[in-house]
């Protein structure tokens, strides 16, 4: 929203410098995006008055101006511009000027004829496109004819106003008008607001019921008025309405459809003015669209009504999406000459639905979503019907046409000063607690040491005790809450177990060479549903951003993907990510999803590069599978078992293991499937996804530093030719059980097939350690318990001692 401090000093005196006025808001209020004036930076641009206009002779699009810039002379400025003529007040650059952008504009010659300045067009002293009137878009501005030649431009364009641009948050919807803002800045400041009431000339030889007729559902429009205007002349709007609006960074159009725009900012109302001859059958109906209905709206673009969506309606159909657009068969044309005026209060959740359905997100429709002061819509209808009136040489037709109209109750809400002050930590008096309400514009009643405030309409965001103390605190100014210390005893703070592993995760990971990636929670439904670890439903948007955010992610690993392509893509082949977050699991009939922290990693191109001392290793399996057991072992989870794992359609058949600790599914490592990789348009890919809240609820010890034994290790190694069937998993894990507690690890180290094995025979090395922390071994037990595991494992898979 933007502000102008000269239009505020309609409703308030206030003489502050903008910036204080800003910095003052943003403490207190809302934020403040900037504090601008179109005429910083400009000099020497002023009104000239153009006497004579011929065609240059060495070109066809030049012309030579003879302009009155309030000097003894004329001055001579060739001008390039289709509308340039003569008898015109225009905007003259003088040379030695500055105009936007910081351009200095010279005396010189174009095509051999002198040129003593530049004659302008707004958008080249610094108007915004979006704001110049069409008319005017592609050529010179003509300014009123009571410009003074050689007086500055400033102020005839309103470029000497300061305009401070408010980031209205949805609370402070009553900040989206001029008077919401004035009696904001009044509290802020202890003045008075000062309100003109338009006084209403309604034409008594016609009634509007002669007119027109009109029928709303209350539901879909709580209040719904209209007046008609008869007898318009639809025309330029003066120079103090355009001001107005392009300060506040709407384009003047007319001056019917300037004043629905200037009551808008004005009061906050949103209005819309039909041309009443396009109106079908004199009767207009406020309902819910029907199925397969169409319009046209403003912008031109032929629209397919949703059932859900609220229209404006005559005999014929649909000439409005109600709050949000008009229609291009009803809309004002130069020709118009009876207006029918709206005033409305549409249901604000299905606004909100139309205008994100068809993306037509308007000021109106803004304002219908985050609410409206219901007490001044009659009154903005009959300011913006005068108005019309008075612009248009019109006259207001008598009486209002009413399709529904609400009656508003201020609310009342109680509260007590010593509530405040325990709240805020003050020792305001209820004096001066009564005095901010008052300074707020509400009324003020005590009765045993409890207020009873009455909150008017224009202050829909209130409405509980609450509300008020905040109202309190930021008039009576934050910088003026004193800061107290926690009282009572203090504890240290430290991580939950949950936050522990969280962290420890991220670390071990890190310190294991991949980086840390935030990818979107929201995914298409195809993605969405990939990689899953459990059976689930998935839970979609009602209204999503776009098509490739319209479901909650049931899974980390697409997110990575999609960076590993991002990177691909700009050349960077060497891609390590891991991220930590949460998946999203719906169970069937239930509308809320479980959130489960999930902890995922995706690996391409080199693990590590080659250098003067090593050589480059590539991603693989093993590499994916080490990081795994790495950070398993660091956070203190034993008895992991990697099985071969063909039931992941999105992963390789062959080069993918399931991860269980003992019995319990807790994730899964291996390959991105090839055609799942060609799909993202990425190399060979190796992904792991651990379900973390399983690893959180063991409950195991962190790993912490143990002391190096003080008894040495004895190592036996063993060679076994087994059948190819079966993995060295399996073997691990058996030779794990069986062994006693001496056994402290377990590597294989050589795999070798071929020669004299036969085609069904392989052979697997391993190196046994075994050690105790209390004693030194000896051989002969080491033997023992080595003897017992070969014997089993004999036993269990056939295996042959080499």
């Amino acid at each position: 929203m933007k502000i102008s401090t000269k239009w505020l000093k309609d409703y308030i005196d206030l003489d502050i410098n903008p910036e204080e006025l800003a910095e003052k808001i943003e403490r207190t209020a809302v934020e403040v995006d900037s504090v601008s004036r179109l005429d910083k930076n400009l000099k020497k641009i002023v009104v000239g008055a153009t006497v004579e206009v011929r065609k240059h002779p060495e070109s066809d699009h030049l012309n030579i101006c003879k302009v009155d810039i309030g000097e003894e002379e004329l001055s001579q400025i060739v001008c390039g511009a289709p509308n340039i003529a003569a008898g015109k007040k225009v905007i003259v650059a003088l040379p030695n000027s500055r105009i936007a952008g910081n351009v200095k504009i010279k005396r010189g010659k174009m095509r051999g004829e002198v040129s003593e300045g530049m004659i302008c067009s707004l958008q080249e002293i610094g108007f915004s496109e979006n704001v110049v009137p069409k008319a005017y878009a592609d050529g010179i501005y003509f300014l009123p004819d009571n410009a003074k030649p050689g007086e500055p431009v400033y102020s005839y364009l309103g470029m000497d106003e300061d305009i401070i641009d408010l980031d209205v948050t949805p609370n402070r919807a009553d900040m989206l008008s001029m008077r919401g803002t004035a009696y904001e800045l009044a509290a802020i400041y202890d003045k008075k607001v000062s309100l003109k009431k338009t006084e209403l000339q309604e034409d008594l030889t016609d009634n509007i019921s002669d007119y027109i007729q009109v029928t709303a559902d209350k539901e879909l429009a709580s209040t719904y008025l209209l007046r008609v205007i008869k007898d318009v002349k639809v025309e330029e709007s003066p120079m103090w309405l355009q001001k107005r609006l392009w300060n506040a960074g709407i384009r003047p159009m007319n001056n019917v459809v300037d004043v629905t725009n200037y009551i808008l900012l004005a009061y906050g109302q949103p209005l819309h003015s039909f041309d009443y001859h396009k109106i079908s059958g004199k009767n207009i109906e406020v309902r819910l669209a029907k199925k397969g209905e169409t319009l046209k709206t403003l912008d031109e673009e032929e629209r397919t009504l949703l059932e859900s969506d609220i229209v404006i309606a005559d005999n014929n159909g649909p000439i409005a999406l109600a709050g949000t657009m008009g229609g291009l068969n009803s809309g004002i044309s130069a020709n118009t000459q009876v207006i029918a005026l709206e005033a409305a209060v549409f249901n604000s959740s299905a606004i909100r639905k139309t205008a994100r359905k068809h993306n037509l997100h308007s000021e109106a429709a803004m304002r219908f979503e985050r609410g409206i002061n219901q007490e001044a819509v009659a009154e903005a209808l009959d300011t913006a019907a005068q108005l019309i009136a008075e612009l248009g040489n019109g006259k207001v037709v008598s009486d209002v046409a009413v399709g529904a109209k609400s009656t508003v109750q201020p609310t009342i809400v109680n509260i007590s000063t010593k509530k405040i002050n325990d709240v805020l930590g003050t020792e305001l008096k209820d004096e001066e607690v009564k005095n901010i309400f008052i300074r707020l514009g509400f009324n003020v009643e005590e009765k045993s040491n409890v207020f009873n405030v009455s909150i008017p309409a224009r202050r829909w965001d209130i409405s509980i005790p609450a509300d008020l103390i905040e109202e309190v605190a930021r008039i009576y100014g934050y910088d003026n809450l004193p800061a107290t210390l926690p009282s009572g005893e203090l504890t240290p703070g430290k991580y939950t177990y949950k936050q522990q592993v969280i962290r420890d995760t991220r670390s071990i990971l890190e310190e294991s060479g991949l980086m840390q990636a935030i990818s979107y929670g929201l995914t298409s439904d195809k993605k969405a549903q990939r990689f899953m670890m459990e059976d689930a439903q998935a839970t979609k948007l009602d209204f999503p951003m776009s098509s490739d955010r319209t479901t909650i992610r049931m899974n980390l690993i697409s997110g990575l993907l999609d960076d590993v392509a991002y990177n691909n893509a700009r050349k960077v082949s060497n891609v390590m990510l891991y991220e930590q977050g949460r998946v999203f699991y719906r169970d069937e009939g239930r509308d809320r999803p479980r959130e489960i922290e999930h902890i995922a990693a995706a690996m391409t191109g080199l693990y590590s590069v080659q250098s003067w001392h090593d050589e480059k290793k590539q991603v693989d399996f093993y590499v994916a599978k080490g990081i795994v057991e790495h950070l398993l072992g660091k956070l203190g989870i034993k008895d992991v078992r990697y099985n071969a794992s063909q039931k992941h359609e999105e992963m390789h058949p062959g080069r993918t293991a399931d991860i269980f600790v003992d019995n319990l599914f807790i994730g899964f490592v291996g390959e991105v499937h090839p055609n799942i990789a060609k799909e993202y348009g990425i190399g060979r890919t190796y992904v792991f996804e651990l379900d973390l809240q399983k690893i959180i609820d063991f409950n195991n010890e962190l790993i912490t530093y143990q002391p190096v034994s003080k008894y040495p290790v004895i190592t036996r190694d063993v060679a076994l030719a087994v059948n190819k069937n079966i993995t060295n998993a399996d073997i691990i894990n058996f030779i794990k059980t069986q062994s006693g507690k001496i056994l402290s690890d377990i590597q294989l180290f050589d795999v070798y097939e071929g020669g004299k094995l036969g085609v069904e025979q392989k052979s697997l090395a391993y190196e046994l350690t075994y050690s105790d922390n209390t004693k030194t071994l000896a051989d002969e037990i080491v033997n023992a318990d080595f003897e017992k595991v070969m014997r089993k494992l004999q036993e269990k898979f056939d295996v042959e001692i080499r």
